[in-house]
Order: structure tokens, then sequence, then C-alpha cells
């Protein structure tokens, strides 16, 4: 680490206590670990020995760490809330990935959303869920009142199965299990298969909130290039072998943040590394039904030997209806059973009924054509329009909703963003979705969201501001 970029405040002393805080509050340092050694940490962060020695002081005093005699240090017992903004990368907050979910969820009328990662009211089916309400309003109590089974609601996940059939995915119902969400699916995942300061890996860039989940469980987070074709194989190979991961969370189908669809030729690579190297991987399908034609699933060439499956309806029917799934090994199944009871307790069955009758009257499949469509054409026109003003797809996407765009050449995104959010426009900034913050000359723009003319007016404003 470079010496000069230790503190803020001009004091390498205030840097040390920073980053031993810092470590502390992402349980990096749990309470009654040791902490480094002053020679080594002084080492690590290219100090003098004194520099460490006083931060040391500073800290016991605080009553941060506390010194044994002849042993060194130690972290007290006190520990610090975990603070998610804290841990990792230290980002300027405006354009911190949960910043970014906080401002497009709590964003009033006037607000314009083309970072967020949902579709407009308007272009979801509110007729059909109104219908299905209805539907249930009038049927047995139980569904409105009444715990699920802990699997989930028997007929949606037979559904289901038929669903991901049609995807070259076979799973029995039993393979199945109801969660409230694709994001309460990976966070079971990562309760049952990491611990704290296992390694998992993440495409990079991905979905940023991959990135705060991850911090959450403390993992160590390992970033693999994402190409049009699927990740980096050789960069892959490398990192599966120097760092030996036990988990490996990317997208099925169409890639977050790029529009990219991993070509069958990566996918099998993929697997025979991971068998190499005994890498467990969670394949995230929740923009399943935005594609025409099905992309490969590590899942379906996989068999659930070693891939799990996770997906929702939240992008496509309703984000109020928090329904999701995650499909795998038998064996595993039940002990996820176990842990959902343990962290949930019942399934969501008003929202499994809800999903059930929105899918199984046709109405769901139509929804989606139309849906496609739309989308496509959204597809071409902003992309022609960002043109226009200067900024460039990176990936012609082959469905979806997003384009990953790059700016002019000498402009910062998140400069751009934070000018735009005082313009009320909320944009997504390619570093919040990159782990290695390569990606600053690149924005993830929602094209359902592009739809108004002041997106683009407020987007050459603020490029023409920050060249000046």
């Amino acid at each position: 680490m470079d010496s000069r970029d230790l503190s803020t405040d001009g004091t390498l002393v205030a840097g040390v206590v920073r980053e031993i805080k810092r470590r502390v509050a992402a349980r990096m340092l749990a309470p009654g670990a040791k902490a480094p050694s002053i020679r080594r940490f002084a080492e690590t962060m290219g100090v003098s020995k004194s520099t460490v020695v006083e931060a040391y002081d500073r800290l016991a005093a605080e009553g941060v760490i506390r010194p044994r005699r002849g042993s060194g240090f130690y972290v007290t017992s006190h520990c610090a809330p975990l603070s998610l903004a804290e841990v990792g990368p230290r980002l300027d907050r405006a354009v911190d990935p949960l910043w970014v979910s906080r401002q497009s969820l709590v964003a009033g009328e006037k607000v314009l959303k083309p970072g967020c990662g949902w579709l407009p009211d308007a272009w979801m089916p509110d007729d059909g869920l109104r219908r299905a309400l209805r539907m249930l309003a009038r049927g047995e109590p139980g569904a409105l009142v009444d715990y699920d089974t802990p699997l989930g609601l028997a007929p949606l996940r037979q559904h289901l199965a038929l669903r991901m059939a049609e995807r070259g995915l076979a799973a029995d119902p039993d393979q199945i299990l109801l969660t409230e969400s694709a994001t309460q699916a990976l966070d079971l995942l990562c309760r049952f298969l990491i611990a704290p300061g296992d390694c998992v890996l993440v495409d990079d860039p991905c979905y940023f909130n991959f990135h705060a989940m991850l911090r959450a469980h403390r993992a160590k987070v390992v970033g693999v290039p994402y190409t049009p074709s699927g990740p980096d194989l050789d960069i892959l190979a490398q990192v599966l072998a120097e760092h030996r991961p036990r988990l490996y969370i990317t997208n099925a189908a169409l890639h977050n943040p790029t529009g990219a669809t991993l070509s069958p030729v990566v996918a099998h690579r993929v697997l025979k590394l991971a068998e190499l190297h005994d890498l467990t991987i969670v394949e995230d399908d929740i923009f399943a039904d935005f594609e025409d034609e099905p992309a490969p699933r590590l899942a379906a060439f996989d068999g659930f030997a070693r891939v799990v499956h996770i997906g929702s309806f939240s992008k496509t029917l309703s984000a109020a209806v928090r329904c999701g799934f995650i499909a795998a090994r038998r064996d595993w199944i039940e002990n996820l059973i176990d842990l959902k009871i343990a962290v949930s307790f019942g399934a969501g069955r008003l929202s499994a009924e809800l999903v059930l009758r929105s899918l199984k009257d046709g109405s769901y499949r139509k929804h989606v054509e139309a849906l496609r469509r739309r989308l496509a054409g959204a597809l071409v026109q902003t992309s022609e329009r960002l043109h226009d003003i200067g900024i460039v797809r990176s990936i012609a996407p082959r469905g979806g909703m997003f384009l990953w765009c790059a700016l002019p050449a000498g402009l910062d995104a998140a400069d751009v963003a934070r000018r735009a959010l005082a313009r009320d426009v909320v944009l997504a900034p390619g570093n919040v979705f990159s782990l290695s913050q390569s990606a600053g000359r690149f924005l993830r723009f929602n094209v359902a969201q592009c739809a108004s003319p002041r997106v683009f007016s407020v987007l050459q404003a603020v490029m023409r501001e920050a060249r000046a």
C-alpha cells in the first residue's frame, strides 16, 4: 500500500488507525484476535515502526485494542455494529452501490432513474395481479393468512420445474425451494456455503448488490474480468489456482450490467475449471424472461452437481410480490430448508399463490412477449440517442433492459453521476459494479427508464460542465 494513500488528514498515524478500525468493522479482526505485529504491519502499510507504535497507542487509548505483555495487541471484546459502507474499498458515498440503490428506491416522482434496475410501473402487469388478488380473496382463507410448507407452494414448484425444463434444466419440484426473493436466495446460499474470510469470485463488472451481500458475509471477494462471451478464461484459471475460492456468483443469460451472453464454449470451459478446482457456482437467472432465445445455462450442462440456480419474478411481474427460488442438489435443499426456517420461518404463501395464478392463466406469457418487443425498441432508441451525444454502447445485448456504455475520453462517470443527481437524475456509474475500479468511464443505462428527453438533455449539460 502506498503510504500517501493512508490518510486524508495529512498524518500517517491517522491512516494506520483508520485501517485497523476498518478491519475491525469488517470483522477481518474479530474480538479477541491478535492485531498484526508492529513490524509486519509497518511493512504492509509502507510506514515506519514508530508510526504503527503511535497508532496502536491511540487505538489502545480508545479501547479498540489492548496490549498483552510479551504477546502483542489484541482486539477488545467490544465490536462496533457492522457498517457496510466501511467494508471493502472506500468509495465516495455519492456513487456507492448501496447509495445508488437508496436513491432509486426513495426517489420522488420528479426524479428520473435511468440508473435503476427495474421497469417503470406502467410496464408491469397490474391488471393481471388485480385479477389474481380478487380470485385469492374469494378462495380458501389459508392462502391469505397461513404459513406455507418449508419448501414452498407445491403447485408453483411444479410449474417452475416445467419452465426450467424449457431452458434445458432438469429439476424435480423437490429440488426447488421457494424464497422471498433472489436476494434472499443468495443470502441463504452464502450462509450455507461460505464462512467469514472465504474467497468468493464475482464477475468484474457485476451486479453491485453482489458486492454488498458478500461484504455483509465478510467474504474475501475477487473479481474476474467479464468479456462479451463470458468470464476471461485465462484469468479465471489463474485466480482459481491462486485463491482457491469456495464460490463463484454470476448471471445466467443476460449479464448485469453489460448485457453480454455466455457462449456455450465458455460455459463448458468454466465447468471444467470448476470441476478441477472444486468450485461451486451460483447462477442468477433473474432476467430469464427477457430472452427471445435461451442462452446456455451452466446448471443445464452441469445437472446441478456443482451449480446452484436462482431466480425470481421481481423484474417482470412485480417487485412488491416477493417470490424467488433456489434449484439445487436434493441434499443441499434439505439443509437449506432448515436454514430458511431458522432465519425466516415460513414461506410467503400469498406471494406464491399470486405468482402461480399469474403464470397459469396465460396472461404472464403474453405480458413477457409484449415486454420483450417493447424493450427491443427501447434498446435501439436509447442506443441511438446516447450515440448522438457521444455516449457509445460497449456491447450490443441480445435483449433485456441494460446498455453498458462508455463516456467520451476524459470524463469520469462518478463525476457525471454526481452532477446529474443535482438535476434529479439518478445514474449508475461503472465503478459501482467493478471490484477493480476499472470502469470509471462507463455507465449502465436502463432503457425502460430512458423515455424522457430530459435524461439526455441533463447528460449533455453535465458532460459539458465536467469538461469545463
